[in-house]
């Protein structure tokens, strides 16, 4: 017996084997089946399970299908342009009588392979991440724009300033009107003395090539530095830009905003700025009390006291 038996196989095979046994009539009332579905069933099965299984209700031809001429004109036209576009090759068929839709005639090149195979990409690898050893190692910055939908007044603008450092996953985040240096800037001496307050020195900002950030991709102003990175060299800061056009290589912060929007921006409202640094600023000790499992189910705050 075939182990692809379906159920609904094993119940024709027991009520074929029934009728067989007490007639059409009686399995029709036992199974609660028409008399024709079991003459049905009954003409196919040779005794076997396999015979009664569904086949293809699909049709052998269409009254409309290609015809053997219209193939091989199309093969032949394949044949001596193999390179030739799918609306060129279409034209040139019409002048030679085609008369079916492109659409037609993309569908049966398809069927008959006659598009040219694809080489298939090579799958990206990512590089064995560096992890960091200790707090303060590295810290990822990004700013997050709060969603209209949670903006009473509509012409207010709100952006959320984060920090995450890499090692304990230990967040701060700040609430301000615009993304600009100067709002990164004051961002990083409040996090520079946040962090220092919880005995975590920041070694390294990590931010991606903003213009809030760095003028690396200004055309005028590409050797000035912004205030951003003024603030951190009068801080001791070492700055590092991610690859261009890279998120993932600011994944945790990245990461983290997206849980922003799912437990944070998608419940709740704000009528201005102060309303919105509180409300962020309440969230910002509780998310940092809510357990992780990169850090064995302890919470950044818990992780960070064991190296501090």
């Amino acid at each position: 017996m075939s182990k692809s038996i379906t159920q609904d196989m094993a119940y024709r095979q027991s009520l074929m084997k029934y009728a067989e046994k007490y007639g059409v009539s009686r399995a029709s009332r036992k199974y609660n089946k028409s008399r024709s579905y079991i003459y049905f069933w009954k003409a196919r099965w040779d005794g076997s399970v396999a015979s009664l299984a569904c086949q293809s209700r699909r049709p052998h031809g269409h009254p409309n299908q290609h015809t053997e001429a219209e193939l091989k004109l199309i093969r032949d036209m394949r044949r001596r342009n193999p390179d030739l576009g799918m609306v060129e090759l279409w034209h040139r068929l019409r002048k030679r009588g085609y008369t079916r839709r492109p659409e037609s005639l993309f569908r049966v090149m398809r069927k008959l392979g006659l598009f040219p195979a694809y080489e298939k990409k090579q799958s990206y690898k990512p590089k064995p991440y560096e992890q960091m050893t200790y707090p303060g190692q590295r810290v990822q910055v990004d700013v997050k724009v709060v969603p209209c939908k949670c903006i009473a007044d509509p012409e207010l603008r709100l952006f959320q300033y984060t920090a995450i450092d890499e090692f304990t996953r230990l967040r701060f985040l700040a609430a301000y009107p615009e993304q600009t240096t100067y709002s990164s800037a004051d961002f990083l001496r409040k996090l520079f003395k946040w962090y220092a307050r919880r005995g975590i020195q920041v070694e390294c900002v990590q931010t991606d090539n903003g213009f809030e950030f760095t003028n690396r991709f200004s055309n005028s102003k590409r050797d000035l530095p912004t205030l951003f990175e003024a603030t951190a060299a009068t801080l001791g800061i070492r700055h590092k830009l991610i690859r261009p056009y890279t998120p993932r290589h600011n994944g945790k912060v990245e990461r983290s905003h997206r849980e922003d929007q799912k437990r944070f921006y998608s419940c709740h409202n704000f009528y201005s700025l102060d309303d919105f640094a509180k409300q962020l600023t309440v969230y910002n000790r509780r998310s940092n009390d809510f357990p992780m499992r990169p850090l064995g189910w302890l919470s950044p705050s818990e992780f960070t006291v064991q190296y501090v």
